[in-house]
């Protein structure tokens, strides 16, 4: 250390940046960690008759649900298999009853 110096002038030429790294931490890593935990959840109660959105922004209804891939159905008598990991959103839980239904 130079002549005159001493540990508090050390020490408070680190705390501006010991309070970025603290704000980094609180405004960007930590809200990522707890979306990510949300959207792995989320896909692991994905279930059979869910609407899903994918990341394509393509929406359809699961017809299949195996470990890694879900089976889409985009139109009917049209499912694509796709990678469990690209849905964005999961819409509809269940089988919802059809709004153009006539009543009779």
């Amino acid at each position: 250390m130079p002549a005159g110096s001493n540990p508090q002038d050390f020490l408070i030429q680190f705390a501006p940046i010991l309070l970025l790294l603290g704000l980094f931490y609180f405004m960007l890593i930590r809200p990522q960690q707890k979306r990510a935990k949300e959207h792995q959840a989320m896909l692991s109660a994905i279930k059979r008759n869910d609407t899903v959105v994918l990341s394509s922004g393509v929406i359809g209804k699961v017809a299949r649900v195996e470990d890694k891939e879900l089976g889409v159905e985009i139109a009917q008598g049209v499912t694509i298999k796709v990678v469990r990991s690209m849905v964005t959103e999961v819409r509809a839980k269940g089988d919802p009853a059809p709004a153009n239904d006539s009543k009779s």
